[in-house]
């Protein structure tokens, strides 16, 4: 791999971070990178994994003045249904033929990015208060899709959070962080054990993501949030358009 390759992966990495602590899509810069320098896609989307648990680590780190004002058991719960969701997904992609999943994938990013943009149940600075009994599901179905693929896993969370929960949108976006970070955790384990990762490529990517992630959290807890959930939708609905180019 040539010095190019690691600058582009690098740069891909920072921005792919901070889109991803925003948004949830930090595939939609990284992914392609690693299609850009070489690896097939296969390679590509474990190698993509493994290098987005460094995201996860920065978002997670930058999100904690938002995770600290929920309970411990909600975490857990959440938590426990992205590890779950997360090990089903890595699985699936080893061992099922990828063609029908991909051809869903750009449908559901679109519908959850137009998500973003509904009027919320309600509005508030609490956090975990009347959340749905089946959130925790939700959140497995959802982690199974990023331990699959992933790409705009984030986004179908948020829209989850933000349409069902009482939480600010940094309270969504920190709750998001955590999930979809534990979720990619376990699936990068599997992926490690069980896959090739491509190491030259994920090192530059994995030490962009952290430095893009750790500071996203910080530009959702300042900005208005009505032009980023704009953003945040117009950037899942690209996604969606281009996956669905490479799908059909």
């Amino acid at each position: 791999m040539s010095a190019l390759d690691f600058v582009l992966l690098f740069a891909a990495g920072v921005g792919g971070g901070l889109s991803g602590s925003i948004a949830g899509l930090a595939s939609l810069f990284s992914y392609p990178a690693l299609l850009a320098v070489g690896l097939p896609p296969l390679t590509a989307n474990v190698t993509n994994t493994v290098a987005l648990v460094f995201s996860s680590a920065g978002s997670v780190s930058g999100s904690l003045p938002e995770l600290r004002g929920q309970s411990r058991t909600r975490l857990r719960n959440l938590s426990l249904a992205g590890i779950a969701g997360g090990l089903v997904g890595s699985v699936l992609l080893i061992s099922t033929p990828p063609d029908a999943f991909e051809r869903v994938v750009p449908l559901l990013i679109a519908l959850a990015s137009l998500g973003v943009l509904l009027p919320r149940r309600r509005m508030g600075e609490t956090h975990h208060a009347g959340d749905p009994r089946w959130l925790p599901l939700a959140m497995f179905g959802v982690s199974i899709y990023g331990g699959y693929f992933g790409a705009a896993a984030g986004v179908l969370m948020l829209a989850i959070l933000l349409l069902t929960t009482s939480d600010t949108l940094a309270g969504c976006n920190g709750t998001k962080n955590l999930i979809l970070g534990v979720a990619n955790g376990v699936a990068a384990i599997f992926f490690v054990v069980a896959s090739d990762v491509r190491w030259t490529a994920a090192l530059p990517l994995a030490v962009g993501l952290f430095i893009g992630a750790r500071t996203g959290p910080a530009v959702v807890r300042r900005a208005p949030a009505r032009p980023l959930r704009l953003i945040i939708a117009v950037a899942g609905l690209g996604l969606a358009i281009r996956l669905g180019l490479q799908a059909y």
